[in-house]
């Protein structure tokens, strides 16, 4: 029996982009069969030397960041300062259905690889563009990471802090990934059309874009200023208490979700081994609670009671009960998740030094497809002569692109 292909095997993919979010959409496609070809400058993408900012050690040979956002993609280092570089770039581009750039617009023009440019020499190609607060407006040149233009800009950090405390801690990739599954979203989209019609397109998001859409609920519901508490709040003075997070005696945290305070009241209060408090008018229904701003109360007697108990004792009372709870867990803990191992969340890395390590997948699975290999993410212009030799060119002119540092192929000083 034949291997079932891949959905986007015969697909050829460019990525003009560093850090994450448009690579992320990148590693989507290479995991879906696209040939991603990645363009990188001689000093590489500054992706590959963040690891001292994730306490782990800076190895270009064992680098888990640079393969969860580049694996299974080919990469090319070409210098398009320089006219070879420049021409060696757009050959490449005849042979592309996609192109994907985070470059900033300013950058697109001068090197003459923006939109409407490319358009006229290429009208069936998708071109995917990720910027940090979008294409309009007084702010479309700033630099946006997802600390800034997601995470600050969008919402997080004002709206899920706890009144009078700083900000939560954030982390890198969390706004990245979710910017560049959207990215990937529209491209799947726009390529679709350009294979049925001939027809290209240009798709772009960005981490201001996608925070909003996230925050959509509560950014909607600010609007109703008279309802509810204006955030940042104390966890004491949400409007629903039942979707808060819990401290157990063992000082960790259960976190419940129960938007229909009504229907889960009389569960939660049994299973908190409150009884007593079964239907009881002034907490039930929730009209009456908030009625009488007496959130704060039973937020208290419920924290009350999850001390009295470990977090092992109440994961085995939530289950029981039906009730929607996570703990929080650490992210030691997660490595160790049997339900992210279950659903092929992870893959084990061996090294070439003999190292194993957890890395992590992109979070689409396909049955028929089955699970995608996971190949180590390429060294600096790592198949640089591989590709100009697919596209044409000889061994001299490669050699010759190499003599002029129109080309780069990363080699190991050591």
């Amino acid at each position: 029996m034949n291997e079932r292909k891949k959905p986007l095997e015969g697909v050829r993919v460019i990525e003009l982009a560093n850090f994450i979010a448009a690579a992320t959409a990148g590693r989507f496609l290479a995991d879906l069969g696209a040939d991603v070809i990645k363009i990188e400058s001689s000093k590489g993408d500054p992706l590959r030397y963040t690891a001292p900012s994730e306490g782990r050690p800076l190895d270009m040979y064992e680098n888990t960041t640079w393969e969860l956002e580049n694996a299974n993609k080919r990469c090319i280092s070409i210098n398009m300062k320089t006219p070879e570089g420049k021409e060696a770039f757009f050959k490449l581009l005849d042979t592309a259905d996609v192109l994907i750039t985070n470059w900033r617009v300013q950058a697109l023009e001068r090197a003459g690889v923006d939109y409407d440019t490319i358009k006229e020499k290429y009208p069936s190609l998708v071109y995917a563009l990720c910027t940090g607060y979008g294409e309009f407006g007084p702010d479309k040149d700033l630099p946006g990471f997802d600390f800034t233009a997601y995470f600050a800009r969008g919402g997080y950090l004002e709206g899920l802090r706890q009144k009078d405390a700083i900000p939560m801690n954030v982390v890198p990739g969390i706004g990245d990934h979710n910017v560049g599954m959207n990215l990937a979203a529209g491209i799947l989209a726009a390529l679709y059309q350009a294979k049925a019609t001939g027809k290209g397109e240009k798709v772009t998001t960005s981490l201001f874009e996608s925070a909003v859409f996230n925050m959509g609920m509560m950014v909607q519901a600010a609007q109703y200023t008279d309802i509810g508490n204006t955030y940042p709040v104390s966890a004491r003075e949400a409007d629903n208490p039942f979707n808060s997070a819990w401290r157990t005696k063992d000082e960790r945290f259960i976190q419940t979700c129960m938007p229909d305070y009504n229907t889960y009241y009389d569960r939660f209060m049994k299973c908190i081994g409150r009884e007593d408090l079964v239907g009881f008018e002034k907490y039930f229904p929730v009209q009456n609670l908030q009625k009488n701003n007496l959130g704060t109360e039973l937020y208290d007697i419920i924290m009350d009671a999850f001390q009295t108990k470990e977090v092992k004792e109440w994961k085995e009372i939530l289950t029981a009960s039906e009730i929607p709870f996570s703990v929080a867990q650490s992210w030691e803990e997660i490595l160790e998740d049997k339900q992210a191992w279950a659903n092929d969340c992870f893959y084990t890395m061996k090294y070439d030094n003999g190292n194993e390590r957890t890395l992590v997948r992109p979070p689409v699975n396909f049955s028929e497809m089955g699970v995608p290999e996971y190949k180590k993410g390429p060294m600096i212009g790592e198949h640089g002569a591989e590709v100009l030799s697919e596209i044409g060119y000889k061994d001299e002119e490669i050699n010759e692109l190499l003599e002029k540092d129109a080309l780069y192929i990363w080699k190991d000083n050591k």
